[in-house]
């Protein structure tokens, strides 16, 4: 078993700043290379107060806050425009990047793109619900409208 530092939220395994250990392989061949954790050291548990510090800032601070951009969320449908082709097939996929800022741009409060989950990939024309995970006990289910452009 490898003890691993998160640097990045993995679902089912922790949130940032987080020391977990995971077997060796799944820490040597997927964690370490697409830079979701690094290896703990005694030195690098140094790290986690930083790592911590900066998920605090970014977080929502209090479930009730967490209730209220909920439910701002979920009131209405976000609008993304996407090129298509004539059979409604779209060019390429909607990014989680493209839901967030197509939430930011509808007034809703800024979302982080790494906490929105999609469940298969968007690439054709119609409605879909995509899941924004909020706070570690709140998500809101967002209907993203993905029309041509």
């Amino acid at each position: 078993m490898a003890k691993i530092i998160l640097t990045h939220e993995v679902t089912g395994l922790g949130a940032p700043g987080d020391v977990v250990e995971v077997k060796d392989g799944y820490a040597r061949n997927y964690l370490i290379p697409r830079s979701l954790a690094t290896p703990w050291t005694k030195g690098a548990e140094k790290d986690v107060t930083a790592i911590r510090k900066a998920r605090k800032a970014r977080e929502i601070a209090t479930l009730d806050d967490a209730k209220a951009v909920r439910d701002s969320l979920e009131s209405k449908a976000v609008v993304i425009t996407a090129k298509a082709g004539d059979s409604g097939r779209l060019f390429g996929a909607v990014t989680t990047a493209e839901i967030a800022d197509a939430v930011k741009a509808s007034g809703a409060p800024a979302i982080d793109k790494r906490k929105v989950e999609i469940g298969q990939p968007i690439k054709a024309l119609g409605e879909y619900k995509v899941s924004v995970r909020l706070h570690a006990d709140v998500a809101a289910k967002v209907t993203v409208k993905v029309v041509a452009g």
